[in-house]
């Protein structure tokens, strides 16, 4: 087996490569804090790729059939139903139906609507959790608290917070990544896989959606080998230098121990990000040849690949710039999304579960919120955080199974009520980790993932 000295030398360093890695030291993953750690218990999971629909996708028009909408279309809604503060303000609007075929796939016979035929078919795969809600009514805050647990800005998201609690398993390779479909970014930005309060070096690292997904990786082949490493050495003296009496400031160490890492990753991240290497058979499974598919397909399947290197938490982004966000003209803006999401995500299912890597890899699906009964603007949907949908497969997850349910109309979670700090809890309990054992002391006082709330959801275990 090479050791990482190894692979700095054979990846064309020759011998200057040998005296960066002893610049770097062979502990280095370790020296970061990214070292691999043990978890609290037998984890049922190594890694997640959390596929975020931004903007909020219609639970009731996806996964959760309400056939009381049905009888109930064109009517205001009853009364005895609880009031909801609506994002857009357009009360008493009427209810309006889900225009679409309904069917039970799978031995688990579970729901789903002719707009995501392709995830319909992993259909045994699925675990459907139908009664997730939370706090924010608009965008900034609700993608705020899916990704960190609070809707306020300045918390660790969850992928660096699986990343403090359980390293890294590839020194050559980030511990957490992120990818959005588009060059629109998605809302609140970086600040949704930032490390918060805790060092800067837990952040998630950001690959490019569309073209090379790591530029300027490699180095310039009219560059000798030594006078890169004259270079690396002379910006380590200075960085160093400038974070001598700033301590405080972890962004400095982060950025220093990023160059460290990119140097690393000329060892092992070309290849992971060459999918060349892959057949034409994969390429199908997920829609890459396919203009609608092709570029998410593309994204899952790097996703694949990253966790197969030992990378952590993958988050991919699709309909960046809030585009699942249908105030209006829903069914135009769904059938779109879903066509060019549903085949690639089927697709990373498949290719998990026949590569061996669906038990050790948890996939999650789903956005910030889900959107109301009501209609807005005659054709569309609000926000509505009240009640919605969330989907797993993998990482010891109980497949073909619905658990919990929101009321006949799909407007509030009823049964099993689901917050995301409960939500945050299971995942994190699914990787082998305790939410309240996970501990980050911050000005004297001791943080946790879900702010000290929160009870993992053991009943989706297989």
């Amino acid at each position: 087996m090479l050791s990482r000295r190894d692979m700095l030398t054979r990846s064309g360093g020759g011998f200057g490569a040998l005296a960066l890695a002893h610049l770097l030291g062979d502990s280095a993953t370790a020296a970061d804090g990214l070292g691999a750690k043990k978890p609290h218990r037998e984890a049922k999971a190594k890694s997640i790729i959390f596929l975020f629909m931004e903007g909020g996708p219609s639970h009731i028009d996806l996964c959760d059939p309400k056939p009381a909408l049905d009888k109930l279309h064109g009517q205001k809604i009853p009364p005895s139903f609880k009031p909801v503060i609506l994002a857009m303000g357009e009360n008493n609007a009427p209810l309006m139906r889900a225009p679409r075929k309904w069917k039970q796939h799978g031995k688990g016979g579970l729901w789903f609507s002719e707009l995501i035929p392709h995830m319909a078919e992993r259909s045994d795969d699925l675990c459907v959790l139908r009664s997730v809600w939370q706090d924010g009514i608009n965008h900034s805050g609700g993608v705020c608290q899916m990704n960190t647990g609070s809707i306020l800005g300045g918390r660790p998201s969850l992928g660096s917070w699986v990343t403090y609690g359980l390293g890294s398993e590839n020194a050559n390779m980030p511990a957490f990544v992120v990818m959005q479909d588009e060059p629109t970014s998605v809302v609140n930005g970086p600040r949704n896989w930032s490390a918060g309060f805790m060092p800067a070096v837990y952040q998630g690292t950001r690959l490019q959606g569309t073209g090379d997904p790591i530029p300027n990786l490699n180095p310039n082949k009219d560059t000798p080998v030594d006078r890169q490493l004259g270079k690396m050495e002379f910006l380590e003296q200075l960085n160093r230098k400038h974070a001598e009496g700033r301590g405080d400031q972890t962004e400095l160490d982060a950025r220093i121990r990023s160059y460290e890492l990119a140097y690393r990753m000329q060892a092992e991240a070309p290849e992971a990000v060459d999918l060349t290497q892959e057949t034409e058979e994969t390429k199908n499974l997920y829609g890459m040849g396919e203009k609608d598919t092709a570029n998410f397909g593309r994204q899952c399947l790097l996703a694949r690949r990253m966790v197969e290197r030992g990378v952590r938490f993958v988050q991919l982004y699709h309909g960046s710039g809030s585009k699942w966000d249908a105030h209006s003209g829903l069914e135009k803006n769904h059938a779109g999304l879903c066509k060019s999401m549903d085949k690639p995500v089927a697709g990373l299912i498949a290719d998990l579960k026949r590569r061996g890597l669906l038990d050790s890899t948890l996939v999650v699906w789903g956005g910030e919120f889900g959107r109301t009964p009501m209609s807005e603007k005659g054709d569309g949907r609000d926000h509505n955080p009240y009640g919605f949908s969330m989907m797993l497969a993998g990482g010891g997850v109980q497949g073909g199974r619905a658990y919990g349910t929101t009321d006949e109309l799909g407007l509030h979670a009823v049964e099993n009520r689901l917050h995301v700090h409960d939500f945050h809890a299971t995942l994190l309990h699914l990787m082998g980790i305790d939410h309240m054992k996970l501990v980050y002391m911050h000005k004297g006082r001791p943080e946790r993932p879900t702010l000290n709330e929160g009870e993992a959801f053991t009943k989706i275990l297989g």
